[in-house]
């Protein structure tokens, strides 16, 4: 029996293209051949990945093929036709509700999405999502056959050399607020912003904000988030766009809090990726955030802005709460551990297998 995935892209440094590669590796490891077959790929990514309409060649009513949902995937079809026993991995659709003012071409992408995954309910053994929430949804539009896979990660990557340059820019000396994200509504930056004006107006003004995340093709909301740091007459707020992951590293080492006001996320990869670099985590309970949290870190309950500011000067000024919070998060990473995630991992391929 080979494990193959499908997936419409494979992008570099993208938190579900790197998934990829760590399920490969892990159903290589256990010795089965395994190839991820793509339609789109990042130049840098080339020599990892086979073209879709080539897996004919490869296919067989013993293998299982892992299909990666996505909005609108020709791989679908393909992945419909194959004798090959199926599972899939539904990573969420943000509802298109978030876009209506922002992206109307997005709005209407992730509306179609949202219709699209109910074409897939009686053509797959097992639909897995990478949170509890996910899985929830699936089973709501009628898969009988659920599970959850929580998205399989390198965390030793992050053990590796910080971008200098950066390093030296945000390394500076100011108590730095944190967030990492595409530049996209549901992740409410324009919360994060107001939070950060409360704290640095009434608590620390010694303190900067970094918002790492791309935002391309959203320049319309990048406008407005723009607008109210000039109302707010905010300074030392940075968006970072597009960046390189030793960058990364380099904010994540800058920061002293992690701050997530998201209203929509299916897991939340960057939550994870604090605990791990030990920062404490404020996170605002929606979709799978708390659940992600796996009872590490600070979950918010209500948006009230002054309050958490407060709180985070808190958790700040109390070495011994911080301390807490941290050994707290690092206990809850453990769910998340390479070895328990492919354990799980293995179980599904298992089952289906079997099947």
């Amino acid at each position: 029996m080979d494990v193959h995935q499908f997936a419409t892209s494979l992008s570099y440094g993208d938190a579900i293209s790197d998934e990829m590669l760590e399920i490969r590796s892990v159903l290589r490891e256990s010795g089965f051949r395994s190839e991820i077959f793509i339609k789109m790929f990042d130049p840098r990514s080339a020599r990892h990945v086979r073209d879709y309409r080539d897996y004919k060649t490869w296919s067989s009513p013993e293998n299982v093929v892992i299909f990666h949902f996505s909005i609108g995937s020709p791989v679908s079809k393909l992945f419909f036709r194959v004798p090959d026993k199926k599972m899939m991995i539904y990573h969420n659709i943000t509802p298109p509700e978030y876009f209506v003012d922002a992206h109307r071409v997005l709005a209407r992408e992730c509306y179609k999405g949202r219709l699209e995954i109910n074409l897939f309910v009686d053509k797959v053994d097992l639909a897995l999502g990478d949170s509890d929430f996910n899985r929830r949804e699936l089973e709501a539009v009628g898969y009988r056959a659920t599970g959850v896979l929580p998205i399989l990660m390198n965390f030793a990557k992050f053990d590796g050399p910080a971008d200098p340059v950066t390093t030296r820019l945000f390394d500076n000396g100011k108590t730095t607020l944190l967030f990492v994200g595409r530049v996209i509504p549901n992740k409410k930056f324009e919360d994060i912003l107001k939070t950060f004006y409360f704290y640095k107006t009434h608590f620390n003004p010694a303190s900067q904000l970094i918002l790492a995340g791309e935002h391309r093709g959203q320049e319309r909301y990048l406008a407005a988030l723009q607008d109210l740091v000039v109302r707010l007459r905010l300074t030392d707020v940075h968006f970072s766009n597009h960046i390189e992951f030793p960058e990364l590293l380099a904010f994540y080492r800058a920061a002293d809090i992690y701050l997530s006001m998201s209203e929509h996320e299916g897991f939340g990869v960057p939550l994870l990726e604090a605990f791990y670099n030990r920062i404490p985590v404020l996170g605002y309970a929606a979709g799978a955030v708390e659940e992600t949290m796996n009872g590490g870190g600070v979950v918010l309950r209500e948006k009230d802005f002054l309050k958490t500011a407060a709180l985070i000067d808190r958790i700040l000024g109390d070495d011994a709460l911080r301390t807490r919070i941290v050994d707290g998060q690092l206990r809850a990473l453990d769910k998340f551990s390479r070895a328990n995630v492919s354990r799980v991992l293995l179980g599904h391929v298992e089952r289906i297998g079997r099947s």
